[in-house]
């Protein structure tokens, strides 16, 4: 490892796609000191993360607007990202005043242009403007490796022309950076106001929809929601109101929902807990049927007594196998989280709903003889295509039955 290494050329495809010797502009140095070195994309910069990977083959833009990603710089396993551009309608992130906290993008070749009908602009004008750094021209196996034998590591992620990068400054901050446990970003994320939601699914040629007629009337704790989980509320019949995390019981309760849902998000689930814990114990309390998704799914465990644990490698994919005890069918979901619910903690008030085939992981709960209920997955990402949207029937079927 050298400090203010000189600038350093490469083989690269360019855009004719022949190859030639062009320097390179980029590099993620681990914690370790461990300098992996490639080509700059997207922002020029410097950011820091727990680096993860993600087995999806599609859905690349969703996946940099989910504010569950924030903090985190990310590593698609997929070789080609951005063959479909990037537009407006496929971002993911509700609090467009926040950014979605996404630290970095690591991938194995240059950005493939757009060819899409859909395509607003390049992937990389894209990322620029959002102010995502990011990495190509790495072997992202042997990264991936890295991390299911020894861990999510932090780095720094920094792209610069000049080629120059003071590698030991950037290991020094990687290893000072004190990395996602006991860490509250959900608060970064979520919105500072109240706000309605009717939009509903998107359908080919129609774009999305509008709710006309709304049945019921759910209240959202914003921890950092995606659109499209707003949108299946919707799509149920469901007028949506969103708070901030940090929302109050009595408020909420206030505003008389017929339901209540605890969105994702991101960081440690104990540490947005401090705050957010106590009130969902209340609203647990308070009768009303309970819905929680990822992040949500974890507090709401913290609440009903149960506790959470950091994971060696996380589940970042669309390709994650759960099986439904309930009904005993095998979903295909997408998964985003680098903590999980210790089922072991589960009092004997709750009953382990959900759990992955791929290591046994909780990924879902239910409180017996109460309509509360929450999932590890995320059931509006259709990697299935849709698996699992059953489970907003089943929360709109249990607002029901509690009017009835």
């Amino acid at each position: 490892m050298a400090s203010a290494a000189t600038t350093q050329t490469a083989t690269r495809p360019d855009a004719t796609g022949g190859w030639k010797e062009r320097p390179r502009t980029a590099v993620l140095v681990l914690a370790d000191g461990t300098v992996i070195e490639g080509f700059g994309i997207g922002a020029h910069g410097a950011a820091t993360g727990e680096v993860c990977f993600n087995t999806a083959m599609t859905g690349y833009q969703e996946i940099l607007t989910d504010p569950s990603y924030a903090g985190q710089i990310i590593t698609f396993t997929f070789p080609h990202i951005g063959n479909v551009g990037a537009n407006d309608e496929d971002i993911e992130t509700s609090n467009l005043a926040a950014s979605s906290g996404l630290r970095g993008m690591v991938i194995k070749t240059d950005i493939t242009d757009p060819s899409n009908y859909r395509a607003g602009r390049h992937l990389n004008d894209w990322l620029k403007a959002r102010g995502i750094v990011g990495i190509c021209g790495i072997d992202t196996r042997a990264l991936t490796s890295l991390i299911r034998e020894a861990g999510m590591p932090n780095a720094v992620i920094a792209h610069d022309p000049s080629g120059r990068f003071d590698t030991e400054k950037l290991a020094g901050e990687a290893a000072a950076w004190p990395g996602l446990e006991g860490m509250d970003l959900a608060i970064e994320v979520s919105t500072t106001q109240r706000y309605h939601w009717t939009e509903t699914l998107w359908q080919w040629n129609d774009g999305f929809g509008e709710l006309s007629d709304a049945r019921h009337h759910v209240v959202a704790m914003d921890f950092g929601a995606k659109r499209n989980i707003l949108r299946c509320l919707a799509s149920q019949g469901c007028k949506v109101t969103v708070v901030p995390a940090t929302a109050s019981a009595e408020d909420i309760l206030a505003l008389k929902p017929d339901g209540i849902f605890l969105s994702n998000g991101p960081g440690d689930p104990a540490a947005t807990g401090d705050y957010a814990v106590p009130e969902i114990r209340k609203l647990v309390a308070s009768g009303k049927p309970v819905f929680g998704i990822c992040l949500g799914h974890q507090m709401l465990a913290l609440a009903l007594g149960a506790s959470t644990l950091k994971m060696h490698q996380g589940h970042h994919g669309a390709n994650h196998p759960v099986k439904d005890h309930t009904t005993g069918k095998v979903e295909i979901t997408s998964m985003n989280h680098g903590f999980a619910v210790d089922a072991a903690t589960l009092p004997d008030t709750v009953e382990e709903t959900h759990v992955s085939l791929f290591d046994g992981s909780n990924c879902g709960l239910a409180v017996k003889g109460k309509p509360v209920f929450s999932v590890q997955y995320h059931p509006e990402a259709s990697p299935g295509p849709q698996d699992s949207h059953y489970l907003f029937a089943r929360f709109a079927d249990a607002i029901a039955a509690a009017k009835a």
